[in-house]
């Protein structure tokens, strides 16, 4: 009987709930780049134009942080990437290749691959954005990576994750998928990661379980940064990382950074991978005296 009640209350509940999360996905629309538009916001009136790139389960309203100074001297493109925030969540791969199609419409679309402009991204979306600048190197006069996560191979990020708290290492191991598809059950408050704000959190829930795994696995587990660089080595690049970040370490950023003849590296002392959210100030003004 009491198995019967576990089953009941605990077990049926959460099958139901993955597995219409699944046949949601899987019977949603194919991919569509030429219909399924990027959501997206321009803010600022400065003369430099900055693309900015959400991390992994972010939005465009990451970077919405004292944006006062960098507005006055800058021009920005904020994005939702495909499968985040506000953007369309088709069934898709959501490979490398994908994201930088998607990215590459909105930003013809909206002018910044003209002109004086920058690509930056945060984690996740510093490797989108360092992808970019390697497929599009006379789109942008530099690049800026924020907390980008360096990683030698799968069993390199197995070990890093391994680490991390309990809910880090399943939403990263084999059963991301899986665990992913019951979102809507463990995301809440209780949850909640001590470096992440609620307005980050609450969008952090705007994914699926398809644009969470493939992002993870596709793009920052298996992308060779190193054999990127390797075509852009002379551009101008700016690299942002915090001293005590456990989840992209800083030494495999700097090994990355030597393969630049061009690099600037600045370091937040007591940050970790999340430390935009206390210190925007610090970045903008890191970026500006780099955009200078």
């Amino acid at each position: 009987m009491t198995l019967l009640i576990i089953f009941l209350v605990l077990i049926l509940p959460i099958g139901i709930i993955a597995g219409y999360q699944y046949f949601k996905v899987i019977n949603a629309p194919k991919y569509n780049p030429e219909t399924m538009l990027l959501n997206y916001e321009i803010l600022g009136s400065g003369t430099t134009k900055l693309i900015l790139i959400h991390g992994l389960t972010g939005s465009k309203n990451y970077w919405k942080r004292d944006l006062d100074s960098i507005t006055k001297t800058h021009k920005l493109l904020l994005i939702d990437l495909l499968g985040f925030g506000e953007s369309p969540k088709p069934n898709s791969s959501y490979s490398l290749s994908v994201q930088l199609n998607a990215l590459e419409k909105i930003i013809k679309k909206e002018g910044f691959n003209d002109e004086k402009k920058i690509i930056a991204g945060h984690s996740m979306g510093a490797i989108i954005s360092l992808a970019l600048l390697e497929k599009h190197p006379n789109w942008f006069t530099a690049g800026v990576f924020i907390s980008i996560p360096v990683y030698i191979d799968k069993d390199e990020f197995k070990r890093i994750m391994s680490k991390h708290s309990f809910m880090d290492r399943i939403s990263t191991s084999k059963f991301s998928k899986y665990i992913c598809m019951i979102h809507p059950v463990f995301m809440s408050s209780a949850f909640k990661p001590a470096n992440l704000t609620d307005d980050v959190y609450e969008d952090a829930k705007k994914h699926h379980w398809q644009s969470f795994n493939y992002s993870l696995n596709e793009v920052i587990v298996k992308t060779d940064l190193f054999a990127l660089v390797k075509n852009i080595k002379d551009k101008d690049v700016l690299f942002i990382h915090g001293k005590k970040d456990t989840t992209a370490p800083i030494e495999n950023t700097l090994s990355l950074s030597k393969e630049f003849t061009n690099a600037k590296i600045v370091t937040s002392n007591e940050g970790d991978h999340q430390f935009f959210l206390k210190e925007p100030n610090f970045v903008w003004q890191t970026i500006q005296e780099f955009s200078n």
